[in-house]
Order: structure tokens, then sequence, then C-alpha cells
């Protein structure tokens, strides 16, 4: 089970703040935007791939491929969330499935990327995830977590040597961590 209710958490942070990158738990556009960047860097060919947007929330992810010249050949967002995915709809035009990550059937893909949706989830629920993504990408998963010990009652925080132990099952892992302060992200690629 999730640390918190998810589905309250970010209804309140909508409400709040409306559709925004705060809505959906961001401090702010820019430190989004540099997330989004460090995920799609490690994509080489990104034009010719198909990508899940794991948690897409509004589907910010796909208007920033958009606005920087980055659309994949096919592109799929998911979320939990029926406001998320019809507001994603909306503003992508793309597919945009409801599906939770630890027990829906996840489409295939060549890539998977997670940005901040594993951040609320258990330390058990985040390996799962990550695997459940793995099993149905063909190229590998992009995602970041937050940088640090776990003790938080609301977010999911882990140290990059931890994750890289877990992850190293699955694939060849590499860890990125020059773009903000508290945040990296790990590549799992298939070998």
């Amino acid at each position: 089970m999730a640390r918190i209710d998810q589905i309250r958490f970010y209804e309140n942070a909508i409400k709040r703040y409306g559709k925004t990158a705060k809505g959906v738990a961001w401090i702010d556009e820019v430190r989004q935007k540099k997330r989004f960047n460090a995920l799609l860097k490690p994509i080489k060919s990104i034009k010719e791939i198909t990508l899940v947007d794991a948690g897409c929330g509004f589907g910010d992810l796909y208007l920033y491929m958009k606005e920087h010249n980055l659309l994949p050949k096919k592109y799929i967002g998911i979320d939990a969330l029926d406001v998320m995915v019809e507001e994603a709809k909306k503003r992508t035009g793309q597919t945009i499935l409801k599906c939770d990550l630890l027990k829906s059937p996840l489409p295939e893909a060549d890539w998977y990327v997670a940005s901040g949706s594993l951040n609320l989830l258990t330390r058990f629920e985040t390996l799962l995830a990550i695997k459940r993504c793995f099993d149905v990408a063909n190229e590998g998963i992009i995602f970041n977590l937050l940088k640090g010990k776990d003790r938080s009652k609301t977010y999911n925080y882990w140290m990059p040597d931890e994750i890289c132990k877990s992850c190293r099952k699955l694939g060849d892992v590499k860890i990125i961590e020059d773009y903000l302060d508290g945040d990296f992200t790990v590549v799992v690629r298939r070998v």
C-alpha cells in the first residue's frame, strides 16, 4: 500500500494549485523541465521509438517533447487519476490510459519513463512498479527519484547506490545526478 492516499493527495494539490506543475506536486515548472530533460537525454533516436509515460499527469512531458521537437513515433500516457487522464487527453490528443502501475495490464513499448510517479510509493511498490514497467519495455525504463535517506511519511527517498543495486538484476544501470539537488535519474537498459 502506498505511503499515503495518492488520489486524495493529488486531488488536494489540484484543488489548491489547479492543473499546473504544482498541481501534480512539482515545486515549479523549471524543476519539472530539468527532470524531463534528464529523462529524455539517454534515449537515442527518440523519433523512432514508442514511449510510455508512466504517471503522465496532465501530459506535460508530451508537451515538453513537442516543444523541443522530440516526439516519439508513438506516445502513450498512463495515469491512475481520472482528472489527469481526461486533461492529458485534451492537452495532447494522444492515447492516455487509466492505469495502476502496480495492478493494471501495461502496454508494451520500447521505453518507459516515470517522472515523479514513484515518489509516493513504498520501497516495495517502487521496485514492483519498476519491474512491471521493465517487463513490457523492449529497450528499458528511465525514472527519477528523490535523493536522500528514507525518513519521510509522505515521499519516497532513495540513495542512488540502493536503487542501483536493486535494478542490476534487470539490466545495465546508469545513474544521472548532475541536474537538480535532491533528485536523480536512473536508466535501466536491457542487455
